[in-house]
């Protein structure tokens, strides 16, 4: 198997980064972006962070439809495939564990996180980030794949979970949230009128968890 034809699972295997190998929507993507974009136009806001904005794909399909997006990611592979593919989309590499630059500090009335936080060893930095970011009224919208007891379950009789938690892949999952500490994750970090919601599949079998919490004038 050449470079090229290596999946980004097997490109991040002794890499120092999460290395993209393509520039379209993750599979999860294809089924978030509908009730992310609803919040942003429910909270009627014009300018957003995408922490942890991966190969730009997520951004560039906010942008297009009209919020003024900035993009955020450690994976130099994933800032050089967003710049070449999405250039009206304003795109720097930073590492998601470390305090966001000065020149973000309250300037978002919205910042989005997709199915990022399971990959961090330190998840309320991520928060701690989206909250200076963010104006006073603004709000964060994070997705992260759901755990439950049924699809846990159902995952264990399928013999799927080597395939689901991929254990060996560098940059993989390392946090498993329920709905329960994901809400008390935000709640933690100070995110008020918290709205919950599953994704992908029926409610105990989804794919995905979306919560909104707002920043407290």
């Amino acid at each position: 198997m050449t470079e090229a034809t290596k999946s980004d699972r097997q490109l991040s295997l002794g890499s120092d980064e999460f290395v993209w190998d393509t520039a379209e929507h993750a599979e999860a993507h294809r089924y978030l972006a509908r009730p992310v974009l609803n919040h942003l136009r429910v909270k009627a806001a014009k300018s957003v962070l995408d922490l942890g904005c991966g190969n730009g794909s997520f951004a560039a399909e906010v942008a297009a439809h009209g919020f003024a997006v900035t993009g955020l990611d450690h994976s130099a592979s994933g800032i050089e495939m967003a710049r070449g593919k999405y250039p009206n989309v304003s795109f720097s590499r930073h590492d998601l564990t470390q305090p966001l630059g000065l020149e973000h500090a309250g300037q978002y009335d919205a910042a989005i996180c997709t199915e990022v936080i399971e990959h961090l060893l330190l998840p309320r930095v991520l928060l701690k980030n989206a909250w200076s970011a963010l104006r006073p009224g603004g709000m964060l919208v994070l997705t992260t794949p759901f755990h439950g007891y049924w699809k846990n379950l159902a995952l264990a009789l399928a013999g799927h979970f080597d395939a689901h938690w991929h254990p060996l892949r560098d940059y993989g999952h390392i946090k498993f949230f329920s709905r329960a500490t994901l809400l008390q994750l935000l709640r933690e970090s100070g995110f008020k009128d918290l709205q919950f919601a599953t994704a992908g599949r029926i409610g105990p079998l989804a794919k995905s968890m979306i919560v909104a919490g707002t920043k407290p004038r």
